[in-house]
Order: structure tokens, then sequence, then C-alpha cells
């Protein structure tokens, strides 16, 4: 029988194999600002992912807005780098010289001079009502109603300051009394002054240290803000100050290559030059927007918009490359005479310097696209000589502030500082995760305590695995035979961490994610509850794996730092002080006597220490 079986099937030989169908598997997209869609991301040099981000200009406290931008930037960085496995390459600049900064810095250097004076009352008067003159006429042309009510609330804080002081010139008070109404109209009238002094003897400034004093400060408040929010450090940092030598000679090439031009001193970019050339295109990003003069005006800077100034150019398009400096403002040399760098070339020469002709993603915020970014992207690639400085442009959502909006301009604004004190850094990691990093997020108390309770959800889940780890067991009885119950549970952890990974891939969808670890924590409490009702332990490596995955999933996002398998750090995120490490052993003695309490229990049946 075995002779006649081997004949019929001829010599033994393995039976042919056929492949497994399977569904293919989704490509990273990131919704790309130079064609409104999401793109499919491919790097252009194989897993390199090189990476420019507008840094912040530091006149001023960070606020919730750059918060906003850096905190979502930092987790679109750590899930190229920590989740699709990209050598990601990160650069960021400090701009350390703009108008904002050079009238800032002479505003605070003419009043701290005003204020260490001591002027008298009546002097104090007389020169607050000096200044409310320009004030008011600036009330009147604000077109913004939110800038004019900015400024008319400005206007009552003086004025509710300014008529104490005056009764008690007129009264002649106390000396004491005189003193303390001069304070206080001192304080409610900073702006006011600082504009009018500024305006009187800015131009005689000839000190240049002021224009360094106020950025250094500024730029160390905002590192320690973003190690603060566990924002990553760039790679490279970049400072306009340090580049001045780069930005000259980026600008005499644009110059030589036929796309700029001197005048009086400063040079500018003809726009219309280059949107004429055949390979090149102006304001990709916002097209619609060319010709939007208020736009470009605050492009190029309250300094830089006087009617000489303006006069200068060959078209109400063009920006300026290279100011000629005023008196009151710093200068370096340059071909052209004593100038400093018009603030969109500052980006275009530091980028250029680090990454060369051509980048994979440029980031910044929305608000930047027009006419920053657009003007980035002409004058780079009229140096490179290409059209592709940028592959993918990347612009995080507005920030706004209980559903109005937010600016430093308006004196409507959140510090990170003051944000960090009514929640932790991982509860406003938190906050952003649930929304899209490309939207408007609004910055309330309900985003915070939707965050907060998020946070809860997922933290008792993590104690709740953790105690169930902590009892006691020996190697072998880890390992329990599943029922139906642990095949529901993991087939549901493997459709949610396939939702997950899609999601990613669809322009790094975080509220989604989210979303899809809520529900998958929803379905392991349930699974927790039914056994215990059932009075069958759970299943503990089963557990282990899911919270271990979403923790690890948390690590990517920046919302967990350390080394903790399983969920939050207890005792704070400061590694050196990890309290659930030091009580560990305590807990795991206590769980070893409790569990020996209840054997005891069961072999005499005393139910009442069961149930404790």
């Amino acid at each position: 029988m075995t002779d006649s079986w081997e004949r019929g099937k001829g010599r033994r030989t393995q039976p042919p194999w056929s492949a497994p169908n399977t569904r293919a598997q989704p490509g990273l997209r990131l919704y790309n600002s130079l064609t409104r869609s999401k793109e499919l991301f491919v790097p252009q040099d194989g897993n390199k992912v090189t990476w420019y981000c507008c840094g912040p200009t530091v006149y001023d406290a960070s606020h919730m807005g750059h918060a906003r931008s850096y905190i979502s930037f930092d987790i679109l960085r750590r899930v190229l780098r920590d989740y699709f496995k990209y050598d990601v390459f990160y650069c960021m600049n400090i701009t350390d010289i703009d108008d904002k900064i050079i009238k800032r810095a002479r505003q605070r250097h003419l009043f701290q001079q005003y204020r260490e004076r001591n002027p008298r009352p009546s002097d104090l008067l007389q020169d607050v009502s000096a200044a409310l003159t320009p004030f008011l006429q600036r009330i009147s042309e604000a077109n913004d109603p939110d800038k004019r009510q900015m400024l008319e609330r400005i206007h009552g804080s003086v004025s509710a300051a300014l008529l104490p002081l005056q009764d008690a010139v007129s009264s002649n008070a106390r000396a004491e009394e005189l003193e303390r109404l001069s304070q206080e109209l001192m304080e409610a009238a900073v702006d006011l002054l600082s504009d009018w002094l500024d305006e009187k003897h800015g131009a005689q400034i000839t000190d240049n240290s002021i224009f360094s004093q106020l950025p250094k400060h500024w730029e160390s408040e905002y590192h320690r803000d973003m190690e603060a929010l566990n924002v990553l450090p760039p790679d490279v940092l970049t400072r306009v100050s340090e580049y001045v030598p780069e930005i000259v000679a980026f600008v005499q090439r644009i110059v030589d290559n036929g796309y700029g031009y001197v005048s009086n001193g400063s040079v500018y970019f003809s726009t219309a030059k280059f949107h004429a050339s055949e390979k090149h295109y102006y304001a990709k990003l916002v097209p619609e927007a060319v010709g939007d003069q208020k736009a470009l005006q605050e492009g190029e800077g309250d300094l830089s918009i006087s009617a000489d100034r303006l006069s200068e150019k060959q078209s109400p398009n063009d920006f300026a490359l290279w100011k000629a400096s005023k008196p009151g403002e710093p200068s370096w040399e340059s071909p052209w005479g004593k100038g400093r760098p018009g603030w969109h070339i500052e980006c275009s020469a530091m980028a250029g310097s680090i990454l060369g002709e051509s980048m994979d993603i440029h980031g910044g915020g929305f608000d930047l696209r027009f006419p920053h970014h657009d003007n980035e992207l002409a004058q780079s690639e009229a140096y490179f000589d290409n059209d592709h400085w940028v592959r993918y442009f990347l612009h995080t959502g507005h920030l706004t502030i209980a559903g109005c909006k937010m600016s430093k301009s308006l004196k409507n604004f959140i510090t990170i500082k003051d944000a960090l004190q009514k929640n932790t850094a991982r509860q406003l990691r938190l906050a952003f995760l649930m929304h899209a990093w490309k939207d408007t997020l609004d910055y309330s108390s309900n985003t915070m305590e939707s965050a907060v309770q998020y946070e809860k959800f997922m933290n008792e889940f993590f104690l709740n695995v953790k105690d169930l780890l902590r009892a006691p067991t020996d190697i072998t009885g880890q390992f329990v035979k599943w029922e139906v119950p642990e095949l529901e549970l993991n087939s549901c952890f493997y459709s949610k961490k396939a939702a997950v990974h899609e999601a990613l891939c669809d322009n790094i969808d975080t509220r989604t994610v989210m979303e899809e670890m809520r529900s998958l924590v929803s379905q392991c409490n349930s699974y927790i509850a039914s056994r215990k009702a059932a009075k069958q332990p759970p299943n503990r490596l089963l557990l282990r794996s899911v919270s271990s995955y979403l923790t690890a999933m948390l690590k990517v996002f920046g919302a967990i730092e350390g080394e903790e398998v399983i969920g939050f750090p207890i005792g704070g995120s400061d590694n050196s002080m990890n309290l659930e490490s030091t009580v560990m052993p305590y807990l795991q003695v206590l769980s070893q006597f409790r569990e020996g309490v209840r054997q005891i229990a069961r072999q005499h049946k005393v139910t009442e220490v069961l149930q404790l």
C-alpha cells in the first residue's frame, strides 16, 4: 500500500506555496500648504528629513500662541522620529534683530531713564497730557475693532489714574500721597509715555548694547519656557545677529541674479521681475493675498513704512532685503552702506546656510504664510535659482482665548508661565493632542478640563493595571489559558493599533489617536469588570501589553518622560524624584502580606477578611 501511494504521488517534494493576501498599508500623508491638500510624504534623501522652523521674535514673554506652534511641531517631530523612524534634522531660528525689538528696546530704555529722573507730580501730569494728544489720534485712526478696544482700555486706565493726581496736586496733598498717586499714574501710562518718549528721543539713542540686552533676556526666558513644556531643543539654533555676514552675501547674490535693486541705501526684492521669470512664481502659498498692503506693511515692520521708505520701492508689492539704518537703529556694514537685515531675508539666509538649496519641511504659524513665508520662498528660490526650496510647508492653526483673538499687540495674551500656574505641561500637551495641529485651538477652561479628565481617565487605568501586576504569582502562574473574553479584547487591541496607525498616517491626526486610545481603555475596563464579576482574575500579560503600548504612544507624543514601562511617573515629571520606584518595594511587601492574610482567611473561611 505504501509503495502504491508513493507511486501515485510520484517523487515526494514540497507543495507549491502561495503568498497571503494582505491589505496595503497606508503611507504618511501631510497637509502641505503649497498644495492645500494632504500629500504623500517622501523625503528627498532616503530616511533623512531636513526641517526648518520659524522661531520667536524675542522682545516679550512667550505666550500660549507660541506654545500652540512649538508644542504642535514638537509632537509632529517626535512622531516622525520615534514612530515613523525618520532621521530628523531640526533647525530653528531666533529673531533678535527686528523692528519690534528695536522699538521695544528704545521704549524700555527711555522709560527707565524717565522713571529714574522721578519727575515732579506736576511735570508728570504735563507729560501725560502731552502724550495723550497723539495717543487719542491713534484711537481715532484705528480701524481694527480689537485694537481700538485695547487702546480705549489703556486710555480708560490712564484717565482713572490721572484725575486723582490732578486733584491731589490742586489740593496740596501730603508728599506721601502725591508719590503714591504718581506711581499709580506712571504704571497706568507706561505704554502711552513709552510711545511718546520714543517719538521724541528715539532717534538720539546711540548705545547699540540696548538692542542686544532685550532679546538676550527674552531668549533665555523662551528656552526656559520650552524646557518647562518638555519641547525638544532644536538640533541647530541660529540667531540673526550671528548671521549678518551670510545675510549680506545672500542679498548680494539676489541682486547679482537680477531680482534685487538698490534704492537710497536699502535693497528691495522685485516681485514683478521674479514672477515674470519662467521658472518662478511669486506667492505660492497665498496668491490671492498679493497686493494686500496692510499685510505687506506689517511684514516690513513699524519702523520701515514711513512715506519716504515706501517711496523707495519700484512697486508697493516689493519688500526690503536690506534696510538702510536710520538714527536710533542698530547697523552693520554692507556694500550699500550701514544698515540691517529685512525680516524675511533673515530666515532664508540662515536656513540656506544650514540646510542648503532645498529642505523637506518648513514650519511656522498659520499667520506667517503671507507675506513672510511667501517672501522667504521667493528670495530663496531667486538665490538658489530653483523652484523647490521647500517641499512641504506645514502651518499650525491659530490659538484663541475663550473664543477671542489672541495677540501680543492687543495685549490679549496669556504667558506660558501663567498657563503653567493653572495646568501642568502634560495637561497642556494633552489638550493640543486632542485637537488637529493645523486647526484653530481655543484655549479655554472647557478645553483644559477635557485634558485634565483625559489624564485622570488614563491614569486610573494605569494604576489599576499596576495593582493587578503587583499581585504575587509564580513564574508559570502568569501564563493562563485565554478564554473568549481575552480573545475578544486582544482582537480589539490589534484593531485599535491599526486605527492609530491609520490616523497617524493621515496627517498625524492625534485627535483620532487619542479617541482610539480612550476607546481601548474603556474596553479594557469593561473586561476587568467582567472578569471580577465572574470571580476570575484578569489576564495580566494581556493588560500589561495594552498598557505598555499606550504608555509607549504617550512617550512618542512627549506626554510621558522617563523610564516607566507603564503609565505616568508618580511624584512629578522630574526623573530625580520618581516616587513610584521609591515606594514600589514597600508596596510589593504589603501586597504579599495582604495575599498571605487572604490565603489564611480562605483556609479558615473567614469571609469578612476576604471582602477587605
